[in-house]
């Protein structure tokens, strides 16, 4: 009897270590708690600062600027002078255009003799016909003239007056010729002959401080050639690029982000403007995406970003979606399950597959509105081989 207990003991023994040998081991698994809090979902892009009104002085006139002495940083005051221009020399004359030009001036003064002669030939003849009328109108006290004679002599004169005044108009004519071909030959000089310079002075247009010098040396520029930018650096926005499926969902007034600019603190914005008109850009990957160009501006307190300035690189975060006390679970612990989401809860070391609705995910966080508890164990990054009931343990 006693032999067949010992038998029957060790068949069991050997039953339960074969069990135990053949029993699936426990799935090694990352776990993950529910949180309950600020719920954010954003749209993260790469922007740049950009003042909100710059200015460029430009040449108003062709000529000969002076070489302008501000530097970038200097500060200027509305209406102060900026740059200072001159007229532009004349082409040097070789010899043959001086010979030319010498020529024309004797053709000048030839036509001056001329043009003076012509205002004698009509003076004679005007001193003629007032003393042609001055006889007929004592022949016609007489009764020798009629007085049809007199009107005859009348408008005689005042043909001969007026031939007079144009000869003298022909000479001055003459003589203002000349003298435009005696200025061609004459020494080109800045200064006036009451001894002050020729000179054109830009003023600035606003007050602020020079953000580039584009012409710093002295030389000749056209019309419209820039000179420098001006701008008030402590009006400062920033300008970002975003996808038009993300700007579709921003508004103006939407919260921002600013980080990575430098400084230690991050800054705060709200979205002004998206501009209505959008535009191909090529990605890194070469893939073709239409954005569109988002304006913020920064709300922070001026000390804090003193030193940015224009062109300046930041991170913008633009927060689309913000929900106050909401249950978030990771979004790793999240899979596929039909139409909806799944994901498997940590219950007594087993694995209980649960469905749940997602309203709203971020980069890495999912905001869920119920079926799950806060600080609920969940397993995140689940294997695909593990199913609703199997044993688990935690790494």
């Amino acid at each position: 009897m006693k032999r067949k207990v010992l038998i029957g003991i060790v068949s069991l023994l050997l039953l339960a270590l074969l069990g135990w040998a053949f029993m699936p081991t426990p799935a090694e698994v990352e776990i993950a708690a529910v949180t309950q809090g600020r719920f954010e979902r954003s749209v993260q892009e790469d922007g740049k600062t950009r003042l909100r009104d710059r200015y460029v002085v430009s040449a108003p006139l062709a000529g000969r600027v002076a070489r302008i002495l501000l530097k970038q940083g200097d500060t200027v005051m509305r209406d102060a002078p900026v740059a200072t221009f001159w007229p532009v020399a004349p082409a040097l004359l070789d010899e043959r255009t001086r010979a030319e030009q010498s020529a024309r001036i004797g053709a000048m003064q030839a036509s001056v003799a001329r043009a003076q002669a012509n205002v004698g030939r009509a003076g004679a003849a005007l001193d003629q016909a007032q003393a042609e009328l001055k006889r007929s109108e004592a022949l016609a006290q007489q009764g020798f003239v009629s007085p049809n004679q007199n009107e005859t002599g009348r408008l005689a004169v005042r043909l001969r007056e007026k031939e007079l005044e144009s000869a003298r108009q022909e000479e001055a004519a003459a003589r203002h010729e000349l003298e435009q071909s005696r200025v061609a030959l004459r020494q080109f000089s800045q200064i006036t002959p009451d001894g002050r310079q020729r000179a054109y002075e830009v003023k600035a247009p606003v007050s602020g401080k020079v953000l580039k010098v584009l012409q710093q040396s002295e030389g000749i520029v056209m019309a419209g050639t820039p000179i420098m930018e001006l701008g008030d650096p402590t009006q400062l926005e920033v300008v970002v690029d975003i996808l038009t499926e993300d700007a579709a969902q921003i508004k103006p007034g939407t919260a921002v982000q600013l980080s990575n600019w430098g400084g230690p603190d991050v800054l705060t914005g709200q979205v002004r403007l998206i501009e209505p008109a959008a535009f191909t850009k090529v990605s890194a990957l070469g893939v073709e995406e239409q954005r569109v160009n988002a304006i913020i501006d920064i709300t922070s307190a001026p000390e804090k970003w003193q030193a940015l300035g224009d062109g300046f690189k930041v991170d913008v975060r633009v927060l689309v979606q913000v929900v106050e006390n909401a249950v978030m679970i990771p979004v790793s612990a999240l899979f596929p399950v039909g139409a909806r989401s799944g994901l498997f809860v940590l219950d007594k070391g087993h694995a209980r597959l649960q469905e749940i609705e997602v309203a709203a995910r971020n980069g890495a966080l999912a905001w869920v509105k119920t079926g799950l508890a806060k600080d609920t164990q969940v397993i995140v990054y689940p294997d695909t081989k593990l199913k609703d009931g199997d044993r688990v343990k935690t790494r």
